[in-house]
């Protein structure tokens, strides 16, 4: 198995729903030191679009929420941030620095969000944390899922391929997910994994390294 590129893991991407980032070409994580220069071009070209008695905290970048995105309230929102068309976010929700929340996709009750994207219908609904990762489209966190974005000694993150520890070049880099992939509840990802489309974690598991499309984990 070789690192897998973004076409592998959402072929099925539709680019015409909303706002999405562009995938470099090469291994998908590359996808991540890119992140806050796109969303920084695309929020200079779209402007700040705030919501009438949400918080929001835009002393370090734009904020920009889609006129039919849904904010419930008792959510906090960090710029610079995009949420994209019919996007939900529901009470509670902490939406941090750089998140872009693609049309469709649903940020839950107690879910945290940082530097991550979750493309269209990309679903985190209760007490998750996405740090420095992508969700595809469709994929859903069971409740409590946690994707870990950092080593314990702060060291570079490094990814399995076939066995293989090969480095990432990034020091904070949380789960990368193929679409319509199911995570079971209170599972937790070790920083740098990579899962194909159509995974199955089952509840309770701990993960590490790189999957195949279809793969049962646990």
């Amino acid at each position: 198995m070789s690192a897998p590129a973004s076409e592998d893991l959402w072929p099925s991407l539709d680019e015409s729903l909303g706002r999405q980032p562009c995938f470099p070409t090469g291994p998908v994580w590359s996808i991540l030191p890119t992140l806050k220069g796109q969303m920084a071009d695309m929020l200079s070209q779209m402007g700040a679009m705030e919501r009438e008695g949400v918080s929001i905290d835009s002393s370090a970048g734009v904020v920009h929420i889609d006129q039919s995105a849904i904010i419930e309230p008792g959510v906090h929102i960090i710029g610079p941030t995009y949420i994209g068309p019919n996007a939900i976010i529901r009470h509670g929700a902490y939406i941090r620095e750089f998140s872009w929340i693609c049309a469709g996709a649903l940020v839950g009750h107690a879910s945290e969000t940082k530097h991550s994207v979750l493309l269209p219908g990309a679903k985190a609904p209760h007490f998750n944390y996405v740090g420095d990762s992508i969700l595809g489209p469709n994929v859903n966190l069971g409740a409590g899922v946690k994707l870990s974005n950092l080593r314990n000694d702060g060291g570079e993150v490094h990814v399995r391929i076939k066995g293989e520890r090969v480095p990432s070049g990034l020091r904070k880099f949380g789960a990368i997910i193929g679409e319509d992939s199911q995570l079971g509840c209170n599972a937790v990802t070790n920083p740098g994994v990579v899962l194909g489309p159509r995974c199955m974690v089952m509840p309770n598991t701990t993960v590490t390294g790189i999957y195949d499309c279809d793969s049962k984990i646990g």
